[in-house]
């Protein structure tokens, strides 16, 4: 089966890094990244989402996190300079980032908005991040994502000891 290349894969593409596109079976219903992973196969703590938010200072940011962690609002404003931050609003998502829900990609947004991602991207090989469209993660080795994105690595989520 040929996978259509999505605008993440051809910038990365563009910048020489390596990757492989995966597809998996869409379920509409339910979107999560638990259910993703549940369909790749792989490991949730290596599928990582993309989050957008708006900070009180620095406007539009976004952060990747694991796909069963939720992201601390507190952590997320002090790694983006901001004293609060909230998640922007489901109908806000395909006008600021050009990306849908269940599709929202880090790589290719509209704009080039500041990333934070969460420091256990690090501690694994390779992750997957959406490719852009429902149906098809981007399966990346972390150094190769950070060169494209210039993310920040830093603690988003509260880890449970």
């Amino acid at each position: 089966m040929k996978i259509n290349k999505t605008n993440a894969a051809r910038l990365l593409d563009k910048i020489k890094v390596n990757y492989a596109l995966i597809s998996y079976e869409v379920d509409e219903s339910d979107l999560s990244a638990i259910h993703v992973a549940e369909q790749l196969n792989e490991p949730i703590e290596q599928l990582f989402k993309t989050l957008v938010l708006k900070g009180d200072k620095s406007g539009y940011f976004v952060c990747i996190i694991p796909g069963a962690e939720e992201l601390d609002l507190k952590l997320a404003a002090k790694a983006s300079g901001n004293k609060s931050c909230h998640m922007i609003l489901m109908k806000d998502l395909l006008e600021i980032t050009g990306y849908i829900r269940g599709a929202c990609s880090p790589i290719g947004m509209k704009k080039k908005y500041p990333m934070y991602i969460h420091s256990t991207c690090e501690d694994f090989d390779f992750i997957y991040i959406s490719a852009g469209q429902r149906g098809l993660q981007i399966k990346i080795a972390p150094a190769d994502l950070l060169k494209a994105i210039e993310a920040t690595v830093c603690t988003l989520c509260i880890q449970e000891e």
